[in-house]
């Protein structure tokens, strides 16, 4: 039997979250695909904590989706958990380099994004003035576009934000001395930045990607947050009511947040595996499609 190690490197300090249940419900969902075209597949799922546990992924893991968590991105950042993280970073970039197949490939999310800008020095991670939260627009760079994962959406997909910090002034020479590229922005790439200066999605280096936003998130997920009192009086009084309410209805809309769940991680996870498959000599799988049913279960 053949095995495929994914692990989930959960950021979010032990805190409850809706962002673990989406992760696995999703690599759960890829498990199903993997083995209705590899009988003989083994799909292993590994979770663990490094913030609260000191917790990191194993030598033999072939995938690792880190997520987003609570805080700010300096905090912690020379503790052991953290300086362990990075060299994982370094690991995937350097076995990468020398086998770009077979080895392991990294999607990093929100918490975990902001930690690699730190650590590969390729931006500057900067306190918003106010929390960013809600269903919003980001805009793919002409490299984003070509890029596997995001070529689906065109010059622009839907994604759930909820940060109070941003990468900016991204040193793109840099970047591209690593083997990276600026993959998503939160206005068109070329025109005004009326929407914000930050960096939404990046590549950076041989193996590692990762977005700003929560392109795990899902309609149970968004309005478990936005249904709390708190929230929505905070989401009403920062964009109104009738934003509020366009914005409800627009989760039951396929081309929206739907297809970002359905394709964005979903994709990665199968071209990622397509690579392995290569040389494990396991059958490739389809790209996937939107399901709307594990987007919005009933």
């Amino acid at each position: 039997m053949s095995r495929l190690h994914v692990c989930l490197v959960d950021m979010n300090n032990g805190l409850p979250n809706q962002a673990t249940r989406c992760f696995k419900q999703i690599v759960e969902a890829f498990r199903v695909r993997a083995k209705r075209h590899n009988e003989t597949l083994e799909v292993k799922l590994t979770h663990v904590q490094p913030r609260n546990l000191g917790e990191l992924p194993g030598s033999d893991v072939d995938l690792v989706l880190s997520s987003g968590g609570p805080g700010s991105p300096f905090e912690g950042y020379e503790d052991a958990w953290c300086t362990g993280y990075r060299k994982l970073l370094d690991r995937v970039v350097d076995a990468n380099k020398k086998d770009p197949i077979s080895a392991p490939k990294a999607l990093v999310v929100c918490h975990s994004f902001e930690l690699a800008v730190l650590h590969f020095g390729v931006g500057k991670m900067q306190k918003r003035s106010s929390l960013k939260f809600g269903l919003m627009p980001a805009y793919t760079t002409k490299i984003g576009r070509d890029t596997d994962f995001l070529r689906p959406y065109g010059d622009r997909l839907f994604t759930w934000e909820h940060r109070n910090w941003e990468a900016v002034d991204i040193d793109l020479s840099k970047l591209a001395s690593l083997g990276g590229a600026l993959l998503a922005t939160e206005s068109r790439e070329g025109q005004p930045p009326d929407k914000g200066r930050a960096a939404l999605g990046m590549k950076f280096g041989p193996g590692i990607s990762g977005t700003q936003f929560h392109p795990e998130a899902d309609k149970p997920g968004v309005m478990a947050w936005i249904e709390k009192p708190e929230h929505k009086v905070a989401v009403t009084d920062a964009y109104g009511q009738l934003l509020y309410d366009r914005m409800v209805k627009s989760l039951s809309n396929p081309d929206r947040l739907a297809k970002t769940f359905a394709l964005l991680i979903p994709g990665w996870l199968t071209h990622r595996f397509n690579d392995l498959a290569k040389a494990r000599k396991w059958e490739p799988l389809p790209e996937p499609e939107i399901d709307l049913g594990l987007f919005e279960p009933e």
